[in-house]
């Protein structure tokens, strides 16, 4: 009966995503992990002043915040169910959904897409500027496509797959369920990009969130990548391309991540970027034999889209085969 629940669950969880996405004016649980990471690092940075102070401050962090994010999810499903149980897999499915990114993702491209296909170059540029890092003031239309399919797929795995791989992964237990592992994930996901930085303060600070999202994403990840080799039918020289190029990127998934759409769709991702006025250059992933359009972003959203459904058909699948036994 359980398993019957955790299937149910994903599905609708799916389908929130990719119809609502994170509803604008209503409390995310990514918000409230911001504020307790802010705050938690902020009291880390104030009273540890040893290296070896914040590398643990850091740990403990982590840590607390990941298991503490798990557990509180846990009990407020066991909670929800105690009440009700179509309660519970609405709250369910309302918590694994918070933690997919697909439409934000797609929201995001079409926001920057749209005002560069009526040519409004500036708007486009300051929409871009809302979702990377990197200086977009000067930037050229081929670059602005090539930063908004380099989020796109690079988010893909550490938004989209590798929350959808934990809560998968938690379906088959049912006593933790799908919700706990993929919020703990999130939480791990969202340490990274608040206190991950090599630079100060966070080098010590943020050197385990960094390596230990790392380490959670890098199994979601390859199977990210095998996924889309095979669906685009083209295993062999997909696959190619990506031990050729990705181990090349100082991140090890973030450059699998982007060099397996690179050499499906045929485009070249990597070069030059400009961050706070300084010159960086990451390597170059995929042969280029194409130019980056709108329409090859649309192909990469597409392409995440069916890497989704063909795990959650395997995910239903296996539930469904361990009911039966």
């Amino acid at each position: 009966m359980k398993t019957n629940v955790e299937c149910i669950v994903l599905v609708l969880a799916a389908i929130i995503d990719y119809i609502i996405g994170d509803p604008i004016g209503y409390l995310h649980p990514v918000q409230v992990m911001g504020w307790t990471i802010s705050n938690l690092s902020q009291f880390a940075i104030a009273t540890c002043s040893q290296k070896w102070q914040r590398r643990w401050g850091g740990i403990v962090i982590a840590l607390g915040v990941i298991l503490g994010t798990g557990i509180i999810g846990w009990s407020l499903v066991k909670i929800a169910e105690n009440i009700s149980p179509l309660l519970g897999i609405g709250l369910q499915s309302i918590l694994l959904a918070s933690c997919f990114a697909g439409k934000s993702l797609r929201k995001a491209a079409q926001e920057v897409i749209l005002p560069l296909s009526d040519r409004k170059l500036d708007l486009a540029r300051t929409k871009l500027g809302q979702y990377v890092g990197r200086d977009t003031d000067n930037l050229s239309e081929q670059e602005i496509l090539r930063a908004v399919l380099e989020t796109v797929t690079e988010n893909a795995t550490d938004g989209v797959t590798s929350p959808l791989f934990y809560g998968i992964i938690g379906g088959f237990f049912p006593v933790i369920g799908s919700v706990p592992l993929a919020l703990g994930y999130k939480a791990a996901s969202t340490l990274d990009s608040m206190i991950g930085y090599q630079k100060e303060p966070f080098i010590d600070l943020g050197w385990f969130s960094a390596k230990f999202e790392d380490f959670l994403t890098w199994i979601p990840c390859r199977l990210t990548v095998l996924t889309l080799a095979l669906i685009s039918r083209k295993p062999g020289s997909v696959l190619a391309i990506c031990l050729r190029d990705a181990p090349q990127d100082p991140s090890p998934n973030s450059g699998w991540s982007e060099c397996v759409y690179a050499a499906i769709l045929g485009v070249q991702l990597g070069g030059t970027n400009t961050y706070q006025g300084q010159i960086k250059s990451k390597p170059l992933l995929g042969n280029g034999t194409q130019l980056i359009t709108p329409e090859i972003i649309e192909q990469a959203l597409q392409l995440t889209r069916i890497c989704c459904l063909l795990w959650l058909c395997l995910a239903i699948m296996g539930l469904r085969i361990i009911t039966v036994f």
